[in-house]
């Protein structure tokens, strides 16, 4: 019979599993150093009791935005409340409203806020109360494009400092999208003085260094062969830079060598661990979608399965579907969920966002085509994420 205490005797290839984990904050982060340098200047002046300017952070997944934001935010934390100074962190893909993220973040000086039935205006008010004693609050919106009401939410934030007497409420943005705020209001960018950081994906090299340092804290030594190491940051900047799919690539293949009961971990192993990573994390990625994003997936996961006709009728190749055959099927498969189907506009904003995360491919019709329209291509094998989103939307049936 097993037991913990006969799988805790075993001898494993890893040291310490949650240092290869996308979560974890290490102290040190290579090649990063000037931009959390930037960004400790840009929220300092709220530890001098002044008001920072709101910062915009932009970069593909896994460039490092959150960790260097997290890890500033350690160290704000710290001295913070001797200087009059607080931060908070919200992911906006779980926190997705202006009520909800207000809620979070007030729930630390209002604990009674955990109960329902405190309207906005009330969260407001004590948000301003609490500023208005002297506090500066820095707050981070990570993801803060999958805001369902972005627009009221920035106006909110950012015009609260009209009616604060003595302290000030600054915004931290996170987003993969460069372009996310040309869909904001004017009214609502004009309240935005702000300065901006990029983060450019990370080479092979530096993804190699980074391995490096990881892999000798999380494997035991000489566990990991060099050339797998090499070939995960290969991969890695070949895809995408990202460096949590890095790591989950190496954490797989030592997986897979521990079950196989190697105690190396070999080039074969990142290969074989390659396929099985790149499911799981369209799976995650799927299960963290709005809705809407999930209804227009699913809907192209369906008709990539059964093929477009329309792609029949025009001679392009079976795998490519028109968007507005695809806009079609997301009105009906909305009314199967008996939710309201959003503007064509809205549309075009899921589609971008579906391509930035990696899940489909869009390209313009050009010649050969009858009309403009837009082709859509799945960048997975439908069957990974259909019976995802199928259960997901529709439940088991």
């Amino acid at each position: 019979m097993t037991s913990f205490d006969k799988i805790l005797s075993q001898k494993s290839i890893f040291k310490n599993l949650s240092v290869l984990s996308p979560h974890y904050v290490p102290r040190e982060l290579p090649f990063r150093e000037q931009h959390i340098n930037e960004m400790m200047t840009v929220v300092s002046p709220a530890l001098k009791g002044q008001k920072p300017r709101n910062l915009f952070v932009y970069g593909k997944t896994g460039s490092g935005k959150t960790c260097c934001m997290k890890r500033v935010m350690e160290d704000f934390v710290k001295i913070g409340k001797e200087h009059g100074a607080s931060m908070h962190y919200v992911n906006c893909r779980i926190y997705n409203s202006r009520y909800r993220i207000m809620q979070k973040i007030m729930k630390n000086y209002v604990p009674e806020l955990e109960k329902s039935g405190f309207g906005l205006p009330f969260l407001y008010e004590k948000m301003i109360e609490v500023c208005s004693k002297g506090e500066q609050m820095v707050i981070i919106l990570d993801e803060i494009d999958m805001t369902r009401d972005l627009d009221e939410l920035v106006y909110t934030l950012t015009r609260s400092n009209d009616e604060i007497t003595n302290g000030g409420v600054s915004i931290v943005g996170i987003s993969n999208k460069l372009s996310f705020k040309d869909s904001l209001d004017p009214r609502s960018k004009s309240s935005l003085y702000e300065t901006e950081m990029i983060f450019q994906p990370y080479t092979a090299e530096q993804l190699q260094k980074i391995l490096e340092k990881r892999v000798a804290e999380g494997f035991e030594k000489d566990v990991v062969e060099s050339s797998a190491i090499n070939l995960t940051a290969a991969i890695t900047s070949q895809e995408s830079g990202d460096a949590r799919y890095a790591l989950k690539l190496l954490n797989k293949a030592g997986e897979m060598a521990e079950q196989s009961g190697k105690e190396k971990v070999s080039d074969k192993d990142v290969e074989a661990a390659r396929n099985k990573v790149e499911t799981d994390l369209t799976i995650e990625t799927t299960n963290t979608l709005p809705q809407m994003h999930q209804v227009v997936l699913y809907v192209i996961c369906d008709l990539s399965i059964s093929g477009s006709k329309y792609a029949r009728l025009d001679g392009v190749d079976n795998n490519v579907l028109f968007s507005g055959e695809v806009y079609e099927e997301y009105e009906k498969a909305c009314n199967r969920l008996k939710k309201r189907p959003r503007s064509s506009r809205w549309y075009k904003e899921y589609l971008n966002d579906l391509e930035v995360l990696g899940l489909i491919i869009t390209t313009p019709s050009g010649k050969g085509v009858r009309g403009q329209t837009t082709l859509i291509r799945l960048g997975h094998d439908p069957k990974t994420v259909h019976e995802t989103l199928k259960k997901n939307l529709f439940g088991s049936n």
